[in-house]
Formats: structure tokens, C-alpha cells, sequence
């Protein structure tokens, strides 16, 4: 490790930064607060294995506990979907500057599961949050607090009463306590106008699901919320197109197509290397991840050049299951002293079951040339 100075640095970041995210709710005002004002982790000092060896027994494990809260958190990497989605998201926000009488238009960000789009549109939310209290300070004209966002999700059984009293609850006001839906969702509208919230996120939309009365019931209060709050809606789902908000072909289709008239559909795709260009992004996002992890025996080229087939075997080009893949692997490599990532050592890592059914599949076709991740 470089010094006593950096290791000293390195822990108090620990006690006094970004650790304690672990235990917050973002639909909570305080906690949503945290998160976006935490600051950026600082990356452990990297040693030696003859260092760890001079480690004593306490230092070493407050060395590994580091590390392994650092690899738990990597990210979030700017890919280019990553990119793509945040500037068709600002240009949906910096466009909708409608007066308070006209709708504003909102998003779906519908992906497949591991792909990143909550992490994405919590950080688009996190960005934005930031410029507008860097532009407009954090308490607005009348004294209140300023929450430019407002951050919410969506459960199994998630009646319009729950909705009303989450977006209330977000705001700690004490009012979400007891009272029918109206009162609910008319005090949650004074709070959004008190807090100027423009920015408002409804995460995991997929778990409303068709055809039930009380999917109806909430289809149309986003409609009346979109009707009646001066907010852009962010919708977070997996196949909304499909079996959600969005769907066709439904008979209620009446209030899908105003919906789907008022909603701008963004997406998220996996990582393909069926192009050299696609095979040099891949190889690219590999290469990011590597220089990040803090393994005595991370080697340069250790995930780029050695691993990139097998990576996509296992994880299809998901960055959800290949940054779960990494993050154990690592925690491996520290507890057995192994302090490397080796193929050996990823096969004895369990992934998701998705990642795990198209893994036949995928080592089938590298075995037959018709597949491959690996640079020329």
C-alpha cells in the first residue's frame, strides 16, 4: 500500500462516506438526500501479496472489508447504452417546460431484468436533482425544502390508497399516517407543489399487473397525476409493452392508448459481440472493470484479454449479471487468499437463473465459431 497517509485517508472515508448507503430507502426524502449528495467512493490502496502478508490479523481484515464494500459498488459505468438513455431522457425533461395547464410527457424505461435501467434512472434522477439545487438552491422561494425528485416503487399488491400514501410518505409528512386515498393524494400534490418536484419515478411498474380492477385503478390515477401534478412521470418496468401499462390489444385499450400517446418508451439492450465494434466495446467495458478492482494479483489484462469469452458465456452480455459475477468472484479471491479472478476460480460462482439456463447455449456456440467475444 502506497502510505500511512493514504491507508489513514482510506478508512476514515469508510467511517465518515458513502458505507452508511447501505441502510437507506430512496423513497424516503432524508435517504434520497443521502444518496444524492454522498460523495464519490475513494478506491482502496492497492498491495502487494507480500504487504498483505505483513498485515496483521485485524489490519487485514479491515483491509479485505474495505475492498470487498468497494467492489460491491462499482459503478456505474457510462456505457454506451447507459449514455444513450440519459441524453434521450434529458431531452425529454428539458423539453417538458409546459405552463401547469398542459400535460408533460413521460417515460417508460422498459428493459429485460440485469440490464441496469434502475440504476440508470436513479442516477439520471441523481444528476438532475443536483442541477436543479445547484441552480435554484435547496429551499425555493416560499421557504420550503426543494425536492426536484420524487422517488417511488411499486409492489405486488400496490392499491391506489398504498401509491397515494407512498408519494405522501416520501415527504415525511405526517399526514401519511391516516386518511382516505383522496386526502392522501391531495396533500402529496401539496407537497410537490411546496417542494417544486418536477421529477417523479415510479420504479418496478411491472408489478402492476392486467387485467384487475386495481390495475385499472392506477393506470388511470397516473393519468390523473400526469393531468394534474407539474411533473415529468418515469416509468422503471420490464416488459411494459407487453404485459404492463403500455400493453396492446387489451379491452380497455381506451386507457392504454392515452397512456401510450403521452409516454416516450426507452430502452436498455445487452451487450452483443456479433460486430468487431461491438467486440471492442465489450472488450472495453472489461477493461474499466478490471482497472477498478483492488486484487494483489489483478494482473493487467486479467478480464479483457483472457476472460472476455467466457464472460459473455456466462452472463449473455448483461451487465447485471456480469458486475454480480465480478463483485463474488472478488469477495472469493480475498477470503481464500487467491487475490485473483481466473476462470477456475468464477466457475465455482453461482449466477442468477437466467444467466444460468443461456450458458449452455452460449458455450455452444464459442465452441463452434459461432459465437465470439474476443478481439482479433
Amino acid at each position: 500500500m502506497t502510505s500511512t497517509a493514504d491507508r489513514s485517508r482510506t478508512r476514515n472515508a469508510r467511517s465518515q462516506g458513502t458505507p452508511f448507503l447501505q441502510n437507506i430507502s430512496l423513497t424516503r426524502k432524508e435517504d434520497w438526500g443521502r444518496f444524492v449528495d454522498a460523495p464519490s467512493r475513494i478506491k482502496p490502496d492497492e498491495a502487494s501479496r507480500a504487504q498483505l502478508d505483513g498485515l496483521s490479523d485485524t489490519a487485514r481484515r479491515q483491509y479485505n472489508q474495505l475492498r470487498m464494500d468497494w467492489h460491491a459498488n462499482l459503478g456505474p459505468f457510462k456505457t454506451p447504452q447507459y449514455k444513450a438513455l440519459h441524453a434521450d431522457l434529458w431531452t425529454v425533461v428539458d423539453s417538458n417546460l409546459q405552463d401547469g395547464d398542459r400535460v408533460k410527457g413521460g417515460v417508460a424505461v422498459d428493459a429485460y431484468p440485469g440490464l441496469g435501467k434502475t440504476t440508470a434512472v436513479q442516477q439520471f434522477a441523481r444528476d438532475f436533482h443536483l442541477e436543479q439545487i445547484a441552480a435554484d438552491g435547496p429551499r425555493t422561494a416560499s421557504g420550503h425544502e426543494r425536492w426536484p425528485v420524487l422517488f417511488t416503487t411499486l409492489t405486488g399488491n400496490t392499491t391506489l390508497r398504498d401509491l397515494n400514501r407512498d408519494m405522501l410518505g416520501f415527504y415525511a409528512h405526517p399526514g401519511s399516517e391516516r386518511g382516505t386515498s383522496t386526502q392522501f393524494v391531495r396533500r402529496a400534490l401539496d407537497c410537490v407543489l411546496s417542494c417544486e418536484t418536477k421529477l417523479f419515478v415510479i420504479d418496478d411498474l411491472h408489478f402492476l399487473r392486467w387485467p384487475s380492477a386495481t390495475s385499472i385503478q392506477v393506470s388511470n390515477h397516473f393519468k390523473f397525476i400526469a393531468n394534474t401534478f407539474p411533473v415529468t412521470l418515469v416509468f422503471v418496468g420490464v416488459e411494459l409493452r407487453n404485459t404492463g401499462l403500455l400493453a396492446e390489444g387489451r379491452s380497455d385499450s381506451s386507457i392504454v392508448a392515452q397512456t401510450a400517446r403521452r409516454t416516450t418508451v426507452l430502452g436498455l439492450n445487452k451487450f452483443d459481440v456479433t460486430t468487431q465494434p461491438e467486440r471492442a466495446t465489450w472488450r472495453s467495458l472489461l477493461t474499466t472493470i478490471e482497472q477498478r478492482l483492488v486484487l494483489a494479483g489483478n494482473g493487467r489484462g486479467m478480464l479483457a484479454d483472457v476472460l472476455p469469452d467466457y464472460l459473455y458465456e456466462r452472463t449473455s452480455g448483461h451487465i447485471g449479471s456480469l458486475m454480480t459475477l465480478v463483485n463474488r468472484g472478488c469477495a472469493r479471491a480475498i477470503r481464500t487468499g487467491e487475490e485473483s479472478l481466473s476462470q477456475v476460480l468464477l466457475d465455482t460462482i453461482p449466477l442468477d437463473a437466467a444467466a444460468e439456463d443461456t450458458r449452455p447455449e452460449n458455450a455452444a456456440a464459442l465452441r463452434s465459431g459461432k459465437l465470439r467475444a474476443r478481439m482479433r
